[in-house]
């Protein structure tokens, strides 16, 4: 084949995604503590998948479009560590080509070196024996005269270099693995070459063990992320701000995204340090020593079974994902306008080692996900119960009555008892002109809905705020207030004062779209 037109490419990406999602659990077994960010196969594919999604909506006829949606994509569908150096690799991958008609062999040598420099550059403190060091070597022996040539040699390059990744990074030699990431990237290229060579996509391996190593206590035991818009300082001010709170910082920006990665002992004070540089699109924080007996359960390492019970939730914004976290949750990012999808549910569904999950979709837009995700791990061999909450209120209301060693049977009614009784306020803004249920609806006006329906309208957050808990009240006792990014504390503590008789706990962390997400019980 002498060279790739766009369509060509587009297609070619789309089946190395399909190739690379055979490996995705041979490529998580090959974790080891300390891990960058849970699943290193799961959060690259993830990574592929939203690039190709892009790919989808894009007019493959022309290569700038093909180049622009593989760069955007992979960058606003990022996870984890891996994740993050992928998309800055195919960001170099497409700058090289973007004002090509068609991909050569020389063009496709030369996007290949471009996308393992455009790696390295993004990581403050570059470490060898990693994706890097395998991109970096796949890029070097990217010759020959004809695509499949290059491949070809690009590939055998970059095996060689995952071989000796164990030689660089004593965690590796340790567990007797290579590297995750960097196994990744050499099933990325496998995925081009089998298009180049029209071979058909190969069976599951069979995966034996996890690898592990001894847990060994982290400074900054959260894996944090976040995906900000609207953002017009330079990424570097961001950098300053976010490299004090911990390490393995990734930090990158295009087209007014900025997409961050670092762990941290304090990931609530991280998120609210960068919200004032944009609007939080989505964030995720997970605590690594829990993923790390999770990894053990489910490959078997465990010397005590774990308890029968496990909790999923969906959840948005950094201080309600917190409370979710500290009720026993594992926490799938996501909520109004950014469902997460099947896959992330059933990848925090299997995460967990316990034999029971349920799971708390917290909005009528994730049910039919939930239900699939749920009826996938059953296959799979985990009993899983979807509790369908509408609001985030009721997901709280019914995780504060969850045990790990709870009965299932026995705990179910008592949580449908529990989110019964919660009231979810919620104070945004309209995105358009409209009249819902005799309301009329100004664009950009603050509007208040109770337990998911429209109800208000007003001038300002507050005003909306305070007509919401007058309808909720009767009734409540405790209300539980998050603000919302750009809220102030002094607002919401005047609006709570002319309430007391309700015992009130203010919490910064809303959901990024919100003002306020109040819960009355």
């Amino acid at each position: 084949m002498a060279s790739w037109g766009p369509e060509a490419l587009a297609e070619a990406f789309r089946y190395a995604t399909d190739w690379f999602a055979v490996y995705v659990e041979e490529l998580n077994a090959l974790n080891v503590y300390p891990v960058p960010d849970g699943d290193t196969g799961t959060n690259m594919h993830l990574t592929l998948q939203s690039a190709r999604r892009e790919l989808d909506l894009t007019d493959t006829a022309q290569m700038a479009e093909v180049a622009r949606a593989i760069a955007y994509g992979s960058l606003l569908g990022a996870r984890g560590n891996s994740g993050v150096i992928l998309s800055q690799i195919l960001k170099g991958f497409a700058e090289a080509i973007r004002r090509r008609s068609s991909l050569d062999a020389q063009a496709l040598a030369e996007a290949l070196r471009r996308g393992a420099e455009t790696g390295y550059r993004a990581v403050m403190r570059p470490v060898e024996g990693t994706i890097l060091t395998v991109a970096k070597a796949a890029g070097e022996g990217a010759q020959g005269e004809a695509l499949e040539a290059v491949l070809e040699n690009a590939l055998r390059a970059a095996q060689e270099a995952l071989e000796k990744t164990p030689d660089l990074l004593p965690v590796l030699r340790q567990a007797g693995v290579v590297d995750a990431g960097g196994a990744g990237y050499v099933r990325f290229l496998e995925g081009l070459r089998g298009y180049a060579l029209g071979l058909p996509l190969p069976e599951p391996p069979r995966v034996e063990r996890y690898a592990q190593t001894a847990f060994a206590t982290e400074e900054f035991g959260y894996c944090t992320e976040f995906l900000m818009e609207g953002v017009e300082v330079p990424v570097e001010r961001i950098r300053e701000v976010v490299a004090s709170f911990g390490d393995s910082l990734l930090l990158v920006g295009a087209e007014g995204y900025v997409k961050g990665h670092i762990h941290t002992a304090d990931p609530d004070g991280l998120l609210a340090a960068v919200a004032r540089f944009g609007r939080m699109v989505r964030t995720k924080v997970e605590d690594m020593a829990a993923q790390h007996t999770e990894i053990l359960a489910r490959s078997g390492l465990l010397e005590e079974a774990p308890p029968p019970l496990g909790l999923v939730a969906v959840a948005s914004g950094s201080g309600v994902a917190r409370i979710f976290r500290s009720l026993g949750a594992r926490v799938v990012a996501g909520g109004q306008t950014q469902n997460p999808s099947v896959e992330e549910l059933l990848a925090a569904i299997r995460s967990l080692p316990h034999p029971q999950v349920i799971l708390l979709p917290n909005n009528p837009n994730v049910f039919l996900a939930a239900e699939e995700a749920a009826s996938l791990a059953r296959e799979l061999g985990k009993e899983v119960h979807v509790l369908k909450t509408r609001t985030l209120g009721q997901g709280l209301a019914a995780a504060v009555r969850y045990s790990p060693e709870a009965d299932l049977e026995a705990l179910l009614p008592e949580m449908e008892e529990a989110l019964g009784g919660a009231a979810t306020l919620e104070v945004t803004w309209a995105s358009r002109d409209a009249e819902v249920d005799g309301l009329k609806v100004l664009k950009d006006k603050p509007i208040g809905l109770l337990d998911g329906r429209l109800f208000l309208v007003g001038e300002t957050p507050e005003e909306v705020l305070k007509g919401l808990i007058r309808l909720a009240r009767e009734g409540k006792e405790v209300l539980t207030l998050f603000l919302g990014p750009t809220t102030s504390r002094e607002k919401a503590e005047a609006v709570v004062a002319q309430f007391p008789e309700l015992a009130a706990e203010i919490l910064p962390g809303g959901p990024e779209l919100s003002a306020y997400l109040g819960v009355l019980e």
